[in-house]
């Protein structure tokens, strides 16, 4: 087959490149506390988008560092019994797009909780506040800073609280709350399961933010990752600082969050995705010691891998049927 990465036979084994900072899980567990020290504040505000079938909401929470967080909520209207329901997250720089997206979903009796990524497309808060550029890219947001304020971490912290939120919402089972999304929601799916591990299924598609230091010397730091390029250029441009400013990066790695994860695992990839290449994928899905399934597409990039929404949503709804 075209190869643009390794052979499968090493992707099945490859387990990432990018450092991995001594104090990971404690950095980790200090963020997880910080977050549940915080007063979500929740607030459901009807939508003007309603059909007979779906109740909608703007969904807004207080997430750390006191930025409000957005999120779209629809559920099957008039159902009071508990059901399941879905976290989802979107692709870089986008939002949490359209209504009428979230209603198979809904039709199927699920609820689903569409988060607008942090400073993105969307109706997020970014309140800031970092030392060092904020020019291009939320990767590299509070790379010059104490790696508490790193951006992806407080992203990674609203994934978390919203699953805790809809964990606690009355007319949700708590033992089916499920995860989904692709490119950056497949990463954010990842990190969400990760730090809330009472997610209990997921299904990321070719996830973005992990292995940094792969897609560098695949010199693929371009498109999603070209922040990456873009800082080295501007503040380390003989790199005398790379081993620094990856391991740095390492904290914000799914890779490294991914043994966390304590659902079953359902991922989709694309042997032929430039965007997110294949080998930083498996370095986070083989790190997973859940339950898990890979469905490979070879001929596929960074696009839409035809059926894997349909297996997406037969793997959630699972017995239920």
């Amino acid at each position: 087959m075209p190869l643009i990465d390794m052979p499968m036979e090493k992707l099945t084994e490859y387990a990432g490149k990018n450092p991995k900072p001594d104090d990971f899980d404690a950095y980790w567990d200090r963020a997880i506390a910080e977050m549940k020290a915080v007063s979500p504040n929740v607030e459901l505000v009807p939508s003007e988008f309603q059909t007979p079938g779906a109740e909608c909401f703007d969904l807004y929470f207080t997430g750390v560092r006191n930025a409000r967080i957005h999120a779209k909520y629809a559920r099957p209207r008039g159902v009071t019994a508990p059901h399941p329901a879905i976290v989802q997250f979107h692709g870089y720089t986008g939002n949490a797009g359209d209504w009428s997206e979230k209603l198979s979903y809904v039709s199927l009796g699920f609820s689903i909780l569409s988060m607008d990524c942090r400073g993105q497309g969307g109706l997020s808060e970014d309140t800031g506040g970092v030392k060092g550029t904020t020019h291009h890219g939320h990767i590299i947001r509070g790379l010059n800073d104490h790696p508490d304020n790193l951006l992806f971490r407080n992203i990674f912290l609203d994934t978390a609280q919203l699953a805790g939120i809809a964990l606690e919402l009355p007319e949700v089972d708590p033992e089916h709350v499920y995860a989904a999304g692709g490119s950056q929601g497949g990463g954010l799916t990842i990190a969400c399961a990760a730090l809330e591990p009472r997610i209990r299924k997921l299904a990321p598609v070719y996830p973005f933010l992990s292995d940094y230091q792969r897609v560098w010397e695949m010199d693929l730091a371009q498109g999603a990752y070209q922040e990456l390029r873009t800082f080295f250029r501007h503040f380390d441009p003989q790199h005398l600082r790379q081993q620094e400013v990856f391991t740095i990066l390492g904290y914000i790695d799914i890779q490294h969050l991914a043994d966390r994860i304590r659902g079953e695992v359902l991922m989709g990839v694309g042997l032929m995705d430039t965007i997110c290449p294949p080998s930083t994928q498996f370095a986070a899905f083989n790190k997973i010691t859940a339950p898990k399934q890979l469905e490979i597409y070879p001929d596929f990039g960074h696009e839409h891998l035809p059926g894997f929404s349909d297996k997406a949503i037969q793997f959630f709804v699972g017995n239920r049927i």
